[in-house]
């Protein structure tokens, strides 16, 4: 299993179009072939600053979600309300306890 985490930050003023936004992708995103799970985090502190936590069956399926024409139309309508570069991980998981 491969872990995507990706730190978005946004101009203040977009947050609320951001959060909107993703509420009407979130089903779909969470439904491309290998996605297991799909969180969205926001910082206590920077309430501009968001991250998703996603978990992908493979490296492969996560390729194939980001050259799918879904994910052109979410990061396109994403990336014009960024006020700074989104940062990502790729991550194996070790250990979760319960």
């Amino acid at each position: 299993m491969l872990v995507r985490i990706v730190k978005m930050s946004f101009h203040p003023e977009k947050t609320e179009a951001f959060l909107a936004f993703f509420n009407t992708k979130k089903e779909f995103i969470r439904n491309a072939k290998g996605c297991r799970l799909l969180e969205l985090y926001r910082d206590k502190n920077n309430t501009n600053v968001f991250f998703t936590y996603s978990y992908w069956n493979s490296e492969q399926d996560l390729e194939n979600y980001r050259n799918s024409a879904l994910f052109k139309d979410v990061w396109a309508k994403t990336k014009i309300l960024f006020n700074d570069k989104p940062l990502t991980w790729s991550v194996d998981k070790i250990t979760t306890l319960p």
